[in-house]
């Protein structure tokens, strides 16, 4: 089990967003987590992906509560074993698509650790139909490269899990249907676990289970 959810709870403003969720996922399964705007569906991503905390409850993630490790603990996690997609790209408009895509290993001081994340951004930005457009700058792509060359950067460190936040919802039929192809490839044939929230029910039925958020809590329609 890579990660598993118990009874998170979690309030802003005296409002109730999560109510007792639990979930669980096996290492390099999918999973697609639907349901309504506002149901809490971002915050449940977020306290998953070690980026907010919940009131009660615990998130393990092999095997370590997040809630008990330091912020330096929590962004090793988040840095090194966990890759993050959102709706929107993200991407520094003044870098290369390729300098873009190395963001996460700036951190590295070893000569060769740095040369062995350049070749892998290489291979990672052919692999998705990029490297004729690796000296380019954001402004100068389609919505749909824009966001593969994000989802280059959530896999440059060879992330355990991949978090998606609406990857499709900003592009087009087509690069929708391109990108949620390249997602289950890489979940398939990388063993990489996948976890999607997204509103479109053609990239929910595309993971092995579907969740849906009702009334604050999740519930598992794939039993």
């Amino acid at each position: 089990m890579i990660l598993k959810v118990e009874n998170i709870s979690k309030c802003y403003n005296s409002q109730i967003v999560l109510d007792n969720v639990s979930f669980e996922i096996e290492k390099g399964d999918s999973a697609a987590i639907i349901g309504p705007s506002g149901s809490g569906k971002t915050t449940f991503l977020n306290i998953i992906g070690a980026l907010d905390i919940a009131d009660s409850g615990s998130v393990i993630f092999n095997n370590q509560n997040l809630n008990t490790l330091t912020e330096k603990e929590k962004s090793a996690i988040r840095n090194n074993h966990i890759g993050f997609v959102f709706q929107m790209h993200y991407l520094l408009p003044q870098l290369s698509l390729f300098e873009n895509v190395l963001i996460p290993t700036l951190t590295y001081r070893n000569k060769a650790d740095k040369y062995a994340a350049e070749k892998r951004a290489m291979l990672l930005l052919d692999t998705l139909g990029l490297i004729d457009h690796r000296d380019k700058l954001p402004g100068q792509l389609s919505g749909g490269e824009c966001q593969r060359t994000a989802f280059a950067r959530a896999l440059i460190n060879r992330p355990e899990i991949i978090l998606a936040d609406e990857p499709t919802g900003s592009l087009d039929a087509v690069a929708a249907d391109k990108l949620s192809s390249e997602l289950i490839r890489i979940n398939k044939e990388f063993g990489t676990t996948l976890i999607v929230v997204t509103h479109s029910d053609h990239l929910a039925q595309k993971m092995n289970k579907v969740w849906e958020f009702s009334g604050n809590t999740l519930v598992n329609h794939s039993i």
